[in-house]
């Protein structure tokens, strides 16, 4: 391996480490980041880490060269092989380590990889400590040393825990698919110890992704999980990300179900068993889970986009439960904090086996509001900052209410218009919504039509 002294800057994002295998991120980058993670750790005291890997086709060989330069300054390492990021969490805490890195792109295309890296505290590092790590890349002053590594297999404890006061009431039919992704490591071991029957599509560990892309929130790459819950009479359909830290669902009439609106259906269950009453959610999510917070009694908290960002958040403000529209959820009241796509599935199953009700009828009553899914508007890395802005000045000129935590989020009496820049790609992430077909068309119009101008500057 070789140092990286051209390292690409782009690739160090808000909340992680995430570019294109192999013309952004290669062995010898990884080897590289290696050097500064061990470099940046030890000088916070720190002699351990733990390493894991999703299955991408790119991650053990950057995995491998990802473990030859932390080893280089010294740190040692527990290796915990292919696992979920949760799994990689998990681990963490297990272990009693609170810093490491898991090679994962999360739900990104089939050709990028990328690192999620603690550097204390189990947190995961966002904004300014990403910065640091790239200005330790390019400063090139690497700590020296012979770290060693220590190979765990952590899978019968984390079935352990992830199972642990997990009750159903009655039996369930259900449909998982992990997409083919690293969820599917693990997904048969957990749900065969319970009260279910279980349909499985794209259950085999592919890192190439072959049957679709396995990122849930979109509702396209859901229709094979639609169309096996209908075919099954299926009482509930569970899609997987690319880590198994999200999770998408659909249920028994084949329906989309979003995370804003699933959140919504555990508030409903979990408001009054805690006591903290206030409920974390990002920009993106529907006035709907705000309006269900407010009738349960409980205190709605905007928060930026980021898993990293709620995570350290939730944690912060030690609060029961929190999640954001892409299905990062975290449950802090019987679970330790993290965000995992399977144990957040495994309590939508506990209220569904504790109702008569079907999944559909547990949103039926929300309040009704018209909204776009997210859309992408491609850009440059650079520009997509100057557009924000842009339309931040726009706003304040008319005078519009504004939510400024994370990009800008224009409220109305009756709808929002959402303009914020991507956290993993050189892209702007825009949604809308609005209390009538019309008005959303009107809202979504206006802020389209502006950005795509500032886009043509």
């Amino acid at each position: 391996m070789v140092i990286k002294k051209d390292i690409n800057k782009d690739i160090f994002r808000e909340y992680d480490i995430r570019g294109e295998y192999p013309t952004q991120i290669d062995a010898d980058t990884a080897y590289t980041i290696g050097l500064a993670y061990g470099t940046k750790i030890k000088s916070l005291g720190k002699t351990k880490c733990v390493v894991g890997h999703d299955n991408r086709i790119s991650g053990k060989e950057l995995t491998d060269a990802l473990i030859e330069g932390i080893t280089s300054t010294g740190i040692n390492i527990t290796y915990i092989g292919l696992v979920t990021t949760p799994m990689y969490y998990f681990a963490c805490l297990h272990l009693g380590i609170d810093t490491g890195v898991m090679v994962t792109a999360s739900h990104n295309p089939v050709n990028d990889n990328g690192f999620k890296i603690a550097l204390t505290d189990y947190n995961n590092a966002c904004g300014e400590a990403v910065k640091e790590l790239l200005e330790v890349a390019l400063k090139g002053d690497f700590a020296k040393g012979d770290g060693v590594i220590k190979n765990i297999d952590i899978k019968d404890a984390y079935i352990e825990r992830i199972l642990r006061g997990i009750e159903l009431s009655k039996p369930l039919k259900i449909v998982v698919d992990p997409a083919n992704a690293t969820g599917s490591i693990i997904v048969k071991d957990i749900y065969s110890r319970l009260n279910l029957e279980i349909i499985y599509i794209n259950e085999e560990s592919d890192g190439a992704f072959p049957n679709h892309h396995p990122d849930p929130s979109i509702e396209a790459n859901m229709e094979q999980l639609k169309e096996c819950v209908l075919k099954n009479d299926a009482d509930l359909g569970i899609g997987l990300d690319g880590d198994a830290d999200r999770l998408g669902i659909i249920d028994e009439k084949g329906t989309f179900v979003a995370a804003d609106t699933l959140m919504a259906v555990i508030w409903n269950d979990l408001m009054s068993k805690v006591e903290n009453k206030t409920a974390l959610f990002d920009v993106k999510c529907s006035k709907q889970l705000e309006d269900e917070i407010v009738r349960l009694g409980g205190n709605p908290f905007i928060y930026r986009t980021g898993n990293s960002y709620l995570k350290n958040k939730i944690k912060e403000m030690d609060l029961a439960f929190g999640g954001e529209l892409s299905g990062h959820l975290f449950f802090r009241d019987r679970w330790d904090g993290f965000d995992d796509g399977i144990y957040a599935s495994l309590r939508l199953l506990e209220i569904l086996s504790n109702t008569s009700s079907p999944m559909s009828k547990l949103y039926e009553n929300f309040p009704k509001y018209y909204s776009t899914p997210e859309i992408k508007v491609k850009t440059t890395e650079d520009k997509k900052f100057k557009i924000v802005d842009k339309v931040k000045k726009y706003c304040t000129e008319k005078n519009l209410d504004m939510i400024t935590v994370d990009g800008i989020r224009v409220t109305y009496i009756d709808g929002w218009a959402l303009i914020r820049a991507s956290n993993t790609g050189p892209n702007l992430t825009l949604r809308f919504e609005a209390t009538t077909e019309e008005r959303l068309k009107e809202i979504k119009e206006e802020f389209e039509n502006l950005v795509n101008e500032f886009n043509r500057e």
